[in-house]
């Protein structure tokens, strides 16, 4: 992906390392925004390491203006078993609050449509919290639609290391 021109003095592009700390302050105004302030656990030396280490797993596409990150697109690669190629998952898309209405998240989906596109990829998909309703209009108007039939599960904290501890 080459840079893509937003305005002016606004740009879209792949993340570097050292835009690991302002990833960081988006991640927590997402955890802010997400109703969960105390939830971010990620370090600069976190993202360092993910998405810019050995082996990367996860990606980041960024839109900067002047300098300051205002928007993000955090992802990493899926599998299909039944489509038989990769997909995207996108963790985190965030685009600060003054910077809403400015098209900046349309072109964070669309650069990673364009990177589904581009690798033969089939799939792009993400989940939104249920009481997220302006987020829901607004992918439901981009074409994408709800897996109402799909129930994401998580296991963590302490049943996660005591499933982990139990022989097989």
């Amino acid at each position: 992906m080459t840079n893509t021109t937003l305005g002016t003095e606004t740009v879209l592009r792949r993340a570097v390392i050292g835009d690991c700390p302002q990833l960081l302050r988006l991640i927590h105004e997402l955890a802010i925004y997400e109703k969960e302030p105390d939830a971010v656990r990620t370090t600069v030396e976190d993202l360092e390491r993910h998405l810019f280490g050995e082996s990367p797993a996860v990606f980041a596409h960024v839109v900067e203006e002047r300098g300051e990150l205002v928007g993000c697109a955090i992802w990493f690669l899926t599998f299909s078993t039944w489509e038989g190629t990769h997909g995207i998952h996108l963790e985190d898309l965030f685009v600060m609050p003054d910077h809403r209405g400015s098209g900046f998240g349309k072109a964070l989906l669309n650069a990673l449509a364009s990177e589904c596109v581009e690798r033969g990829y089939r799939r792009l998909e993400w989940a939104v919290l249920d009481w997220n309703e302006p987020s829901i209009q607004f992918y439901k108007a981009l074409g994408a639609k709800p897996m109402d039939e799909w129930t994401t599960f998580r296991i963590d904290g302490a049943a996660l290391r005591h499933l982990g501890d139990r022989p097989a």
